[in-house]
């Protein structure tokens, strides 16, 4: 795979195993890594999730865990048995952080703090209790994220630069939100293109229905990558 294929991230947004391994088999190397996210978790995805590692996939784990430190410990180890590359969870406090840096132990298993979700606004945030800017909390998660030691982040591009400047150099920026030049932005409210967001300082995009619900799954994935290895060159 090139380089560019590598930092694509699709995500399984579909209701059951079946959809999923037929994406699985229509996208193979073209895409770095699949995204099982709660709906998929609830249908199978899990046991799904083991059988991709198994053959030899990366596969992120979009579970998003939040709870007392007990839980997020347990679940955190489960999850890094079943040979899972990526995992998330909101990056709100370091009782949660760390119990998930506990759960995990020596596994190989990357875990990465969500900041604020792509469609969130300020406005949301001020409906939460929170009091300052969308732009100051995702820096502040983020950097608690990384001195609880999380791997790296989940974040949109539009935040992707200033944490890149806070978190420095070996630390992941994972940005969902990716819509490619001409596409509808939907349920996103902080949506950017593959090239703009590489261009920022992801390190990789997490890309569902313009790869997903393309009429060539592989050939979207492709012009996406040649995307990102351009704004990479750049």
């Amino acid at each position: 795979m090139t380089r560019g294929h590598d930092r694509i991230i699709v995500a399984l947004d579909v209701p059951n195993v079946a959809e999923a391994e037929a994406l699985v088999e229509a996208l193979g190397d073209h895409v770095g890594v699949y995204k099982i996210g709660l709906e998929l978790l609830f249908a199978g995805g899990f046991d799904l999730a083991r059988k991709l590692a198994g053959k030899g996939r990366n596969v992120f784990i979009d579970a998003k865990l939040l709870d007392i430190e007990t839980t997020v410990e347990r679940a955190t180890a489960v999850i890094a048995q079943s040979g899972a590359r990526f995992l998330t969870l909101h990056a709100l406090d370091r009782k949660t952080l760390d119990a998930a840096v506990r759960g995990r132990a020596d596994a190989d298993l990357k875990l990465l703090g969500v900041t604020v979700l792509t469609n969130l606004t300020q406005t949301d945030l001020v409906q939460q209790g929170v009091d300052h800017t969308l732009a100051e909390v995702v820096k502040h998660r983020a950097m608690t994220a990384k001195e609880a030691g999380l791997d790296g982040i989940v974040a949109s591009g539009q935040e992707a630069a200033s944490v890149r400047n806070a978190v420095g150099r070996g630390f992941l920026i994972v940005t969902p939100g990716i819509r490619p030049a001409g596409s509808a932005a939907q349920d996103q409210a902080r949506a950017m293109t593959p090239a703009a967001a590489i261009a920022a300082g992801a390190d990789y995009l997490v890309v569902g229905r313009p790869i997903t619900r393309a009429p060539d799954p592989a050939a979207a994935a492709d012009a996406i990558a040649a995307e990102i290895e351009a704004a990479l060159s750049r």
